[in-house]
């Protein structure tokens, strides 16, 4: 079955690589995501059919909530009168709680569709993925 998953996700890349190479980085790292997550929890093609269209809407909403609170941040700390910075920091609140409220939104359907050992395996391939990627930017660096 393992063998099954190899092939779904060479054949996968293989099929996308004509199309990756017109892409921006963005998408060519959205693109690896899916096939490096797919490969560690093992998604059957039924699974991955109902998964990543609700995965993609929960990230969505999280870096939409996140986004207002960036933009804050990019305005710059070090001149920030009290007032500014209680906002701030009101916002960053008021943002985690909006995280969480999606969190629990979509958690519950994640797990119908994978069940709560997939579900937990996806949080490390999460971070895998993410060294994984701070890994290459390293290695291209050096």
């Amino acid at each position: 079955m393992k063998h099954f998953y190899k092939i779904v996700i060479l054949v996968y890349l293989f099929f996308y690589s004509g199309y990756s190479v017109a892409q921006n980085p963005k998408d060519k790292v959205a693109e690896l995501r899916v096939a490096f997550i797919s490969k560690k929890i093992e998604l059957t093609a039924s699974e991955s059919e109902k998964f990543w269209p609700v995965y993609n809407e929960y990230n969505d909403k999280i870096r939409a909530v996140k986004k207002n609170l960036r933009q804050s941040y990019k305005k710059g700390v070090d001149n920030l009168t009290d007032k500014e910075a209680e906002d701030l920091y009101q916002l960053d609140l008021k943002t985690k709680q909006a995280e969480m409220a999606i969190h629990e939104q979509y958690s519950g359907k994640i797990k119908d569709i994978i069940g709560a050992k997939k579900i937990v395996k996806l949080h490390v391939a999460e971070e895998e993925f993410k060294l994984e990627i701070i890994k290459n930017i390293k290695d291209k660096s050096d």
